[in-house]
């Protein structure tokens, strides 16, 4: 007699028919885990290829941000606020003064 099952004795041929079902069943359990490993990975890619989402993701993260440091510094929010102005303004004013003094 080979194994024992739940208390009894089991013949060579059931020990055999017993393991090879515990194998299947640990060969499905592998194949099933590793479906959800390789689906949690599917999923990473598509949110780190997804630029999108990740736009909205770190415009979420940068208004954030911006408000944490307008609460705390006002005044260098501000000073900041118009040093970006600034230089939209300059940047446009350069490309329409090319775009006319090209014509």
């Amino acid at each position: 007699m080979a194994a024992t099952d739940a208390g009894r004795q089991l013949s060579k041929r059931d020990a055999k028919t017993h393991e090879r079902n515990l194998t299947r069943l640990e060969a499905k359990a592998n194949s099933e885990r590793a479906r959800r490993e390789f689906a949690g990975t599917l999923d990473a890619l598509e949110d780190k290829l997804n630029v999108p989402k990740q736009l909205q993701r770190k415009t979420a993260v940068a208004k954030v941000r911006w408000r944490r440091f307008a609460n705390e510094q006002p005044g260098a929010a501000v000073a900041a606020a118009a040093g970006v102005a600034l230089s939209v303004g300059v940047v446009v004013w350069l490309v329409v003064r090319a775009a006319v003094d090209g014509k």
